[in-house]
């Protein structure tokens, strides 16, 4: 039996080496084997309260208006599969692990510290951020380096509300983006796959562009805790982990941050991170992806577009080799 070791020395699956349970996982196939018997009455109940989980019941509404200007036209994912199939290592590797143990979070009371190159350092507690500047709702892709996409409409401001209030020095270079890491809340956090607390970064630039997401919310409501509750970054030029969730520490820096994922697997994820479908991951093609709800397992792929469709964020790589920069 082969058995292969990572470079890294991790021996824990990446995510894109598991399975996407989404393509093969229906509600016709779940009352089918309610029908032969083959689901006890616990696993039922679990998957019950999952089911309700997932639906958002415990969710608060957010008042918020549609951004157009920001939204695309894309049909937006079925809720039931935005919150239920979800990286958060935090809570486990498997897609279906944030929405089975991320109860376990507890969102509420919540702060973001401001530190680093800053002349105005603060602490700002969730009422504080919901309050920091209107909240909107916008319609973005989500392209993930596994190869999946979503459509979801968050709710949130942009990234570039806070930074203003901060007064970054002129020493600011890039932002950090440092998500909890507590074991009493994450289970996920006894694993060996990624060094904690998990970190993420950005040029300054590019955390200013309009685009760049301080999300609250999702479908009109507060985050579920397996998208990243209460607080999270989205990016949507880039492949999803790039978007930190649970956000409790944002550092303004001069030096390029060091990241969990280019930490752990530097010739698997670069820094920028950009969604670019002529840079192939080391194991696999980015050229296209499979859009989750929609496209079945047997459904051509659709292409990946440069920037995952958003142009505007062109001119922030200009002059920039997007394959020594990936």
């Amino acid at each position: 039996m082969l058995i292969k070791h990572r470079p890294n020395g991790i021996d824990l699956p990446f995510s894109s080496e598991i399975t996407p349970r989404a393509v093969f996982e229906s509600r016709r196939s779940f009352i089918r084997q309610i029908a032969a018997g083959s689901i006890g009455g616990g696993a039922l109940f679990e998957m019950a309260n999952r089911e309700a989980f997932a639906q958002g019941v415990t969710q608060p509404k957010l008042a918020s208006k549609r951004n157009p200007v920001y939204s695309v036209a894309d049909k937006a994912s079925a809720y039931q599969d935005a919150s239920t199939y979800n990286n958060f290592y935090e809570f486990g590797t498997d897609k279906s692990d944030p929405a089975k143990y991320a109860g376990s979070l507890r969102p509420q009371p919540w702060s973001i510290a401001i530190e680093g190159e800053v002349k105005k350092p603060l602490t700002l507690d969730l009422d504080a951020l919901m309050k920091l500047a209107p909240l909107e709702e916008r319609v973005y892709r989500l392209r993930c380096v596994e190869g999946w996409s979503m459509v979801i409409p968050w709710v949130g401001y942009s990234l570039s509300k806070l930074i203003k209030m901060a007064q970054p020095t002129g020493n600011a270079k890039y932002i950090e983006f440092i998500s909890l890491a507590d074991k009493a809340q994450m289970p996920g956090l006894d694993s060996r796959v990624l060094t904690w607390p998990y970190v993420e970064g950005l040029r300054i630039d590019e955390a200013n562009h309009p685009l760049a997401m301080l999300a609250l919310g999702m479908y009109g409501s507060t985050l579920p805790n397996q998208n990243g509750a209460p607080v999270r970054l989205v990016v949507p030029w880039k492949y999803g982990f790039k978007s930190a969730k649970s956000i409790v520490k944002i550092r303004f820096v001069k030096d390029l941050p060091r990241t969990a994922w280019n930490v752990v697997a530097p010739a698997e994820y670069g820094f920028y991170s950009n969604v670019n479908p002529n840079v192939d991951h080391p194991r696999w093609s980015q050229a296209t992806e499979r859009r989750i709800g929609e496209d079945g397992f047997f459904t051509p792929k659709r292409k990946t577009l440069m920037f995952n469709g958003y142009a505007d964020v062109a001119s922030l790589y200009a002059g920039m080799d997007l394959k020594k920069f990936f």
